[in-house]
């Protein structure tokens, strides 16, 4: 009866302490924080892009020390916002971009104040098209006027006054000149005339 007894006394002796071993293992763990689950999932291939980004994890995070980085391609910034965290889940508004991996990059911080990181990555098929740039405004051509003919100056416009004609139709300066000439030559043939020597008898 005795040694039945020691026996037994000495199997729970055992259990306990393998008990004992795994709880004070395990107490370490529960400690660290670390990632659950995320919502677009861990290498999810998109065709329309999400809203917002959420994260949980195993224990409650602490606002203070949770930073979310969210970059699409050409590590174009892809968040917008700071995170909102509530209680052990933490979201981030997504800004979508061009098709193709977008990485998740987070850190927090455990209850013993060990930091944990991680990322997760997800694919857009389809690519979010830029803000078309406004049409240049266009606005309606005011008619060419005619072209104007340049105004003649005062000589040019007024036309040479006409000659005055005699009834011959000849123009009247002319027949001044003819007069004037006709004058001379009779003037000429009397001074030739005086000069001449008369003839004795």
């Amino acid at each position: 009866m005795g040694g039945r007894v020691l026996r037994l006394a000495g199997w729970l002796v055992m259990i306990g302490m393998a008990l004992g071993v795994s709880l004070w293992s395990a107490a370490p763990a529960a400690a660290h924080n670390s990632l659950t689950g995320s919502d677009p999932a861990d290498g999810a291939r998109l065709a329309q892009a999400p809203t917002r980004i959420e994260l949980r994890f195993l224990a409650r995070l602490d606002p203070k020390t949770t930073k979310i980085t969210v970059t699409g391609p050409d590590n174009v910034p892809a968040s917008r916002g700071a995170p909102t965290v509530n209680g052990s889940r933490v979201r981030v508004a997504f800004v979508p971009g061009a098709a193709g991996l977008y990485i998740v990059d987070y850190q927090v911080r455990s209850s013993d104040g060990h930091p944990v990181s991680g990322e997760i990555r997800f694919t857009l098929t389809v690519g979010t098209p830029a803000d078309p740039s406004p049409s240049p405004t266009v606005t309606a051509a005011s008619p060419t006027p005619a072209p104007v003919d340049p105004v003649p100056s005062t000589a040019a416009a007024s036309a040479a006054p006409a000659a005055d004609t005699d009834d011959g139709g000849a123009p009247a300066w002319l027949w001044g000149v003819g007069g004037i000439v006709v004058l001379a030559a009779l003037a000429a043939g009397l001074l030739l005339l005086r000069r001449r020597p008369r003839s004795g008898g």
